[in-house]
């Protein structure tokens, strides 16, 4: 198959049942392009939303990796599993609907998980140990000692509580794992433990599921349709200042040059107000995305990570002849 240098941003509907790196490798197959990345890992029980970042774009695909991240997660209270879900050994450890928990009681247990909270990663995670993912051990029966980490939880909500099953919406920060998540919410409950019997991921920053495509749709599609399906490059990087440049100034922050940005053509937002802090700022000249530059409070502008001269030119871009 001839590789294509093809760029963009597809929202992709993860199915159950694949890791995060298999549905990558499809979506590179199918589109035959010539670099991928993904944005971060789901499980491969998990579903839902999988940003994937194909030529150009797999350039700023770290920029997801601390964003805010909404699952939908169903948990099972009163039992535990060696892996916090459906894919590990179950074991009963309480009678929850014993305890007469209402979803009011439940909502107050909850609110102790919102905000800055420590966390200790699972066994079973790509985690590194002295070069090795933490679930190899696991595999083998081995237990490794963790740090417990800060992680933020923006919020919890709940959708139901049928039986033992409590539904729950999550909105949290980089480094969250849910299935531990599970387990510490059904400690605190008072039933031991509680694992994931189902986890879907609905929105990764701005981009949510009703702009996904499933995996089955992007297969059935021919090669015009699958494109169409691309957001483009700068679609990442949306809450991110902008700035627009002339030609001159093009000209010369793609051939590495600091510049000194015009006080009055970026906004920076009233937290920016360090001195020794600098800040990304997207970059454009006639609404073509150049790449991200670095803006000091100083005003001093130079390129951090810039679209390359081959992708400027198949646009056709003024670069092409510079």
């Amino acid at each position: 198959m001839v590789k294509r240098n093809i760029s963009g941003v597809l929202l992709l509907d993860k199915p159950c049942g694949i890791s995060s790196n298999k549905a990558l490798q499809i979506i590179k197959y199918l589109y035959a392009a010539e670099k991928s990345g993904h944005t971060g890992t789901l499980d491969p029980m998990a579903t839902g939303m999988l940003p994937i970042c194909l030529g150009e774009a797999t350039k700023f695909s770290s920029i997801l990796l601390s964003a805010p991240k909404t699952y939908e997660a169903v948990l099972k209270l009163g039992y535990r599993s060696t892996t916090g879900d459906l894919e590990g050994e179950i074991e009963k450890v309480s009678d929850f609907q014993a305890l007469n928990c209402s979803i009011h009681d439940c909502e107050t247990v909850l609110r102790q998980f919102v905000g800055e909270i420590q966390q200790t990663p699972p066994m079973y995670s790509a985690l590194k140990y002295r070069g090795k993912p933490l679930y190899v051990y696991a595999r083998k029966g081995k237990i490794i000692q963790r740090n417990a980490r800060t992680i933020f939880i923006y919020g919890i909500k709940i959708d139901s509580l049928i039986g033992d099953e409590l539904k729950i919406w999550v909105q949290c920060g980089t480094g969250t794992y849910i299935r531990t998540l599970a387990e510490d919410i059904g400690s605190a409950l008072g039933c031991g433990s509680a694992y994931l019997i189902k986890l879907r991921r609905s929105s990764v920053a701005s981009f949510d599921l009703l702009k996904s495509k499933t995996l089955a749709a992007i297969e059935e599609m021919d090669v015009l349709n699958r494109d169409e399906c691309l957001l483009p490059i700068d679609s990442l990087l949306s809450d991110i200042p902008l700035l627009h440049l002339n030609q001159e100034e093009a000209l010369h922050i793609l051939k590495g040059r600091v510049l000194s940005a015009k006080p009055d053509a970026i906004h920076f937002s009233p937290s920016m107000t360090n001195r020794n802090i600098v800040y990304d700022v997207r970059l454009y000249h006639q609404q073509q995305f150049l790449g991200l530059g670095e803006v000091a409070m100083n005003l001093s502008l130079k390129p951090k990570r810039m679209m390359s001269n081959s992708y400027l030119s198949r646009l056709n871009c003024f670069t092409a002849n510079r």
